[in-house]
């Protein structure tokens, strides 16, 4: 299944206190799960910077992973960035496949 990367601001209006932060939370995954089938949560991790949040998941499709960007921005009054990634070891495979790539990518 293909993976992604998302990036989220919340709004100033979203975070008034930690006990909405956690309920905000649980409503958008509840929301998720019955909306987006197949989505697998990966990683969590809160961010210093220009984002609040890192969240690492898997979805079936990028249209899948577009449901998912949508409803966290409609919960947390929030913006998003979406990235489709490629694990490394499987990026240095498909560089390895194209023409003329012979030792293209070094072994890390």
């Amino acid at each position: 299944m293909p993976t992604y990367v998302m990036l989220t601001r919340l709004s100033p209006d979203a975070m008034r206190s930690p006990e909405s932060l956690g309920e905000l939370e649980r409503e958008a995954m509840r929301s998720i799960r019955s909306s987006c089938e197949g989505v697998e949560w990966l990683h969590s991790w809160a961010v210093l910077g220009g984002c609040d949040y890192l969240d690492v998941f898997e979805a079936r499709d990028q249209e899948t992973a577009m449901k998912v960007s949508t409803i966290v921005r409609t919960f947390g009054h929030a913006t998003t960035e979406v990235w489709g990634i490629v694990e490394w070891k499987r990026f240095k495979e498909l560089v390895q496949q194209l023409p003329g790539a012979g030792g293209l990518v070094k072994q890390r």
